[in-house]
C-alpha cells in the first residue's frame, strides 16, 4: 500500500511544486543499511554498493540529513546478485519525492481533518513547531496525506465495519461537506457513525448530486447491510441517497435540525449579549480611575471589573448553551454581589 501511494505521489510530484524553496540546514547526517546482513537467497554476506538515497527532512524533532546505503549480495553467482537492499528504517521518515517527515504529514492531518483549521493556521501551527513554511507547501502536505491515507485505509475500513455489523446487525453512514475556505473545493466525508470510523473523504469542485453519488457508491458496493443515513438538509445529498438507495431509511441530522428551529432564539440571544454590551462600555473609565486610587474599595473594584470583563468574553454554544443568557445571568449575579457590598458599606438602604 505504501509503494501504491508513492506511485500516486510519483505522476503528482511536478505539478505539485512548493514554489520559491526554504533553505533547511540539517542539525545532524544519519546513516542507514539494511536490517538484514545477509542475501535472503543464498546465505552470503551482503555488501555496499552505492547510496540509494541522501536527502534533508524535517521532522517535528528537527532537521536530519538521511543517507540510505544500498547493499548487494557479495555472491558473484547468486541470482539475485542485481537486487539491491535498503534500509526500511530510512525509508520510513518521509515518503518519495517528499522532504518532511511523515510525523508533520500526520500533524497537518490531524489539524486539518480533526481540528479543520484552514491552510494559513495549520502554517502557524508548523511554525509553532520550528517548521517555517507556507500555505501552498501547506496544501502539498495535506495532498500527500490524503494519498497516503487512501492508500491504507481500505483493509482498516473493513474491519472496523466488520465488528460493527456483528454487534449491530448493520452501520449507519453521516455524510457531510465542509468548505474551509469559500471560493475552494468542498471536502465531503462519510462517517460510520457508532464506530466513528471514516469509511471515505473527497475533495469535490461541485456538490453536485452526480458527484456525491460517485462517492457513496463504492461504500454500496462493499456489501456492508447499511440501517441508515444521517445528514444535513443539503438537497444534492438527499437526492444521491434516494437514487442509490431508496430503501434504506434517511434521517435529517438531530443537531442541524435543532440548530435551524433554534435560530429565532440565537438571533434574539445574540442582541441581547450586544445590548448588555453597550450597557457596560464605561466599565474602562472606572478601571483608570481605581487604578489611581490606593484604597480598599478601588482594589474591589478592579476585581469586579476584572470579573466583568471575562463575563463579556462568553461565547457559550447556541442553541444549547445561549451565550447572552449566560452574560445576562452572571452580570447579574455581579449586580447583586455588588449591591451587598454597598449595603454593608451603608451607601444603599436595607
Amino acid at each position: 500500500m505504501y509503494l501504491m501511494a508513492n506511485s500516486f505521489i510519483e505522476s503528482f510530484s511536478r505539478r505539485y511544486a512548493m514554489g520559491k524553496k526554504i533553505k533547511r540546514i540539517p542539525q545532524e547526517t544519519k546513516y542507514f543499511r539494511p536490517e538484514i546482513h545477509h542475501c535472503p537467497h543464498c546465505g552470503s554476506k551482503l555488501e555496499y554498493c552505492h547510496t540509494v538515497s541522501d536527502k534533508t527532512v524535517t521532522t517535528l524533532n528537527g532537521v536530519f540529513k538521511i543517507v540510505n546505503m544500498g547493499y548487494r549480495c557479495s555472491n558473484g553467482l547468486c541470482s539475485n546478485r542485481e537486487t539491491v537492499y535498503r534500509s526500511a528504517e530510512a525509508e520510513s521518515y518521509s515518503m518519495k519525492y517528499l522532504t518532511f517527515g511523515l510525523d508533520v504529514l500526520a500533524l497537518v492531518g490531524q489539524l486539518r481533518f480533526r481540528e479543520q483549521k484552514h491552510r494559513s493556521e495549520i502554517a502557524e501551527e508548523l511554525l509553532h513547531h520550528g517548521i517555517k513554511t507556507s500555505e501552498r507547501t501547506v496544501q502539498t502536505l495535506y495532498e500527500r496525506y490524503s494519498l497516503l491515507l487512501r492508500a491504507s485505509l481500505n483493509e482498516h475500513v473493513q474491519q472496523a465495519l466488520q465488528q460493527v455489523v456483528e454487534e449491530h446487525k448493520g452501520i449507519v453512514l453521516s455524510i457531510d461537506g465542509i468548505q474551509p475556505e469559500k471560493g475552494n473545493e468542498t471536502l465531503y466525508v462519510i462517517r460510520e457513525v457508532i464506530s466513528g470510523t471514516i469509511v471515505a473523504a473527497k475533495n469535490v469542485k461541485s456538490s453536485s448530486t452526480e458527484e456525491l453519488k460517485e462517492l457513496i457508491q463504492p461504500i454500496l458496493e462493499l456489501g456492508f447491510p447499511i440501517l441508515g443515513f444521517i445528514s444535513d438538509g443539503q438537497l444534492s445529498i438527499r437526492k444521491a441517497i434516494e437514487e442509490l438507495a431508496p430503501d434504506i431509511p434517511y434521517q435529517y441530522c438531530q443537531y442541524h435540525y435543532l440548530k435551524d428551529i433554534a435560530k429565532p432564539v440565537v438571533d434574539r440571544d445574540r442582541k441581547l449579549k450586544t445590548s448588555i454590551k453597550k450597557n457596560l462600555r464605561g466599565i474602562r473609565k472606572v478601571e483608570k480611575k481605581a487604578m489611581k486610587m490606593d484604597t480598599l474599595e478601588a482594589e474591589v473594584a478592579l476585581d469586579y471589573a476584572a470579573a466583568i470583563r471575562s463575563v463579556l468574553l462568553e461565547d457559550g454554544k447556541p442553541p444549547l448553551d445561549l451565550p447572552g443568557m449566560n452574560v445576562y445571568e452572571r452580570t447579574k449575579a455581579i449586580q447583586e454581589s455588588l449591591e451587598k457590598c454597598l449595603v454593608k458599606k451603608g451607601d444603599l438602604p436595607t
